[in-house]
């Protein structure tokens, strides 16, 4: 596997609310076009944030944008900003954008992380569609979450899975001022009406005893309808992150075969998966070689060939350490790079999108990789 071409998406602007861009994500639709959207603020963590959409009919090398199709609504009377957003191609033309509210009301000037109690402001999930490839969104809708899931975070885009029906990814948090051991899981939501309404949540990733967390599960469907999940593992004890998790489901996330250690450690990217069934993973190596990187699998649950391996960006500078839960939630305001994303595209090569750079300014860079 190789990097065949590389550039900017998207340009910080120091100083200014697009001082930070975060949260990339790219979306190939049917006409040929790509979708991306970022989330953009003057920190990585603000009031200010906000969402754009650009778009590339040349495979990612050029792009035009941002346009901001979005107004954050209040939710429970309570005025929040969209942190992230996923686009999802339901059918030819017709678009499912979902995305992470939090509230900005209820413990103003607050971080989204509290590093005493390890909770998190208050989050809600939002749907809304597009009949006209994105050009126009319908309102957003407030998907109901369950009193025992606390503040949702959205992992991935809403899967559209073989018999029809979509799942999507949630991750439980606490709530902000809450002292009580952290009992983290990661759960699916299924919807049989393109999303009008969703089920209770199914459980796809948990340690019952809290010690072990399933953060940030990155997920997509292969073409022979099997879902792959990737989680970013990390263990409280040791403060440690230990190897990648794959699971793979054959039911459309009812159940889910054993976790598998992949070979590599830290935050997975959203995989890409080939029309033959092949996978690349990019992930962060934050603390050790601190970079970006992406293997290929030639099946779902083939493993990862290191001599696949390539460097999609190498960060010139440490990162900081954590000495605690608490403050490894903390610290993801100081990381200068991460969230890789990556989509297949119709050619066969894929495109990963992740943000890179300094805390002035992070900008939103792209890679293609061939397989």
């Amino acid at each position: 596997m190789r990097i065949v071409a590389s550039g900017i998406l998207s340009r910080a602007e120091p100083g200014t609310t697009r001082a930070n861009l975060t949260f990339p994500t790219v979306t190939s639709l049917a006409d040929g076009t790509l979708l991306a959207t970022l989330r953009s603020g003057d920190t990585k963590d603000s009031r200010h944030e906000r969402i754009e959409f650009y778009r590339s009919s040349d495979g990612g090398t050029s792009w035009n944008g941002p346009v901001f199709p979005f107004v954050p609504p209040d939710v429970g009377g309570k005025a929040g900003t969209l942190k992230l957003c996923y686009v999802t191609e339901l059918a030819p033309g017709r678009l499912l954008a979902a995305a992470m509210w939090v509230d900005r009301t209820s413990y103003p000037g607050q971080p989204l992380f509290n590093a005493e109690t390890e909770g998190c402001l208050p989050m809600a999930i939002l749907v809304a569609d597009s009949t006209d490839n994105g050009a126009t969104w319908t309102p957003w809708r407030l998907v109901p979450m369950p009193d025992e899931i606390g503040p949702p975070s959205l992992t991935s885009p809403i899967l559209k899975l073989q018999d029809g029906r979509l799942a999507m990814s949630i991750e439980t948090n606490k709530p902000y001022l809450d002292r009580s051991k952290w009992l983290q899981r990661a759960v699916y939501l299924h919807s049989t009406d393109g999303g009008t309404t969703w089920s209770a949540p199914v459980t796809v990733a948990e340690d019952p005893s809290g010690r072990i967390f399933n953060w940030d599960l990155r997920c997509a469907v292969a073409p022979d309808g099997r879902i792959a999940s990737f989680a970013w593992t990390y263990d409280t004890a040791t403060t440690k992150c230990l190897d990648i998790h794959r699971r793979i489901s054959s039911d459309g996330g009812r159940t889910w075969a054993p976790p598998e250690d992949i070979g590599v450690s830290d935050q997975a990217a959203r995989p890409a998966i080939l029309s033959d069934g092949r996978t690349i993973l990019a992930w962060v190596d934050r603390f050790g070689s601190q970079s970006i990187r992406a293997r290929l699998a030639t099946g779902l649950d083939a493993p990862f060939d290191a001599a696949t391996e390539v460097t999609v960006y190498e960060h010139p500078r440490p990162e900081a350490a954590s000495a605690d839960t608490g403050d490894m939630l903390a610290s993801m305001g100081l990381w200068n790079f991460g969230l890789p994303y990556a989509e297949a595209l119709p050619d066969g090569d894929v495109l990963v999108v992740f943000y890179a750079g300094e805390a002035a300014a992070l900008d939103i860079r792209w890679a293609r990789l061939r397989p």
